[in-house]
């Protein structure tokens, strides 16, 4: 798989598909999606950023960055605490990737050790990269392994994951992520609802491969999943930007914090549904990161910022990208994240 992470950071267990998928804009996808189609069958195409937009991200990882270096040290930490020397990292393609690379960088530089980083797909609804598990588990112990995510939105991914390892039940089902509002993995960084600079773009902050794909037609029974490389936007390319900022920020002597685990941002997420007369759960996406993934590659109805945040820094590029694809923004109550993404649902259109 071709990308533009070196080749010491990471290895993607992915099939280059470049070429082979035509990108679909985001509202055709969206009625693709809400017809059945599942949404590993297509790539969307790349929303190329504005130049406000990057100004506003260019802010926020200036400012951000910080917050970011300490929830990836406090995660490392706790990742070299439960497994030591022999741990081998999983991160989930395409959002955990530089946050591997990050957390194995962490952790070259505190305790001199090169641990080995893999980047596989796994697809709701779909299951994890089995091929991918295989070629892995050839190489290290089940007990080893610890997959990794930029963050946690409502936990259908861990959710999947742990469905899916249910197929290889000598291995770890634990999921470490930067942040984890919805508090359903004790593995992270803080609970709170944080700005990582890293959702704030595609694959140019992503080592510029596309997000997984999986169809028959395509990804053969021998396979690893799919992801194409765009090699065309290499000029735009911010992925060792941001992982240079970040690693320059690194703490090595962070104080650990306790985490609870309550599953109280699930709550939330069923009383948005509720409020709202939502039908599917799917199309609420809550969380910083998740409604800048709305923005960027769905088609939203609207956005709701909790009303303590209504100014704050960390939303700017949210009300950014909402006012440049002309999405309501709803300021009201949220207890667990800053913000939420409503997916527009197309039957209503």
């Amino acid at each position: 798989m071709r990308s533009t992470y070196n080749e010491e950071d990471v290895t993607l267990l992915l099939k280059d598909i470049s070429g082979l998928v035509e990108p679909l804009e985001a509202k055709e996808r969206e009625k693709l999606i809400q017809a059945g189609t599942h949404y590993c069958e297509m790539l969307p195409m790349e929303y190329k950023p504005s130049e406000k937009y990057i100004e506003i991200y260019n802010k926020g990882l200036s400012i951000f960055a910080q917050s970011t270096a300490d929830a990836v040290a406090r995660v490392a930490e706790d990742i070299y605490r439960n497994k030591g020397q022999k741990v081998a990292i999983i991160s989930l393609a395409r959002a955990g990737t530089s946050i591997g690379v990050l957390i194995k960088r962490y952790l070259r530089n505190k305790y001199n050790i090169d641990v080995a980083h893999y980047s596989i797909s796994i697809i709701r609804n779909r299951g994890i990269d089995k091929n991918a598990m295989n070629y892995i588990l050839e190489r290290h112990s089940g007990t080893d392994l610890q997959f990794v995510d930029g963050w946690v939105g409502k936990g259908a991914i861990f959710n999947e994951l742990v469905n899916a390892l249910k197929d290889f039940p000598n291995v770890d089902s634990s999921l470490a992520v930067l942040a984890d509002p919805a508090k359903v993995t004790a593995l992270c960084g803080t609970h709170e609802d944080i700005l990582i600079p890293s959702s704030c773009l595609n694959s140019t902050i992503s080592g510029l491969i596309s997000r997984t794909f999986l169809r028959k037609d395509i990804i053969e029974e021998t396979d690893f999943h799919g992801a194409a490389f765009y090699s065309e936007l290499r000029n735009e390319d911010r992925t060792y930007e941001f992982i240079g900022m970040i690693e320059k920020c690194f703490k090595y002597d962070l104080v650990s914090i306790e985490h609870t685990v309550d599953k109280s941002g699930i709550n939330e997420v069923e009383r948005l549904k509720n409020i709202y007369h939502i039908i599917n759960v799917n199309l609420i996406k809550p969380g910083i990161g998740e409604t800048t993934r709305v923005l960027l590659r769905r088609v939203p109805s609207k956005v709701l910022i909790a009303e303590d945040y209504k100014d704050s820094i960390e939303l700017e590029h949210i009300i950014q990208l909402a006012k440049e694809k002309e999405v309501d923004i709803e300021y009201g109550r949220l207890n667990s994240y800053k913000c939420c993404g409503i997916i527009k649902d197309l039957a209503d259109a």
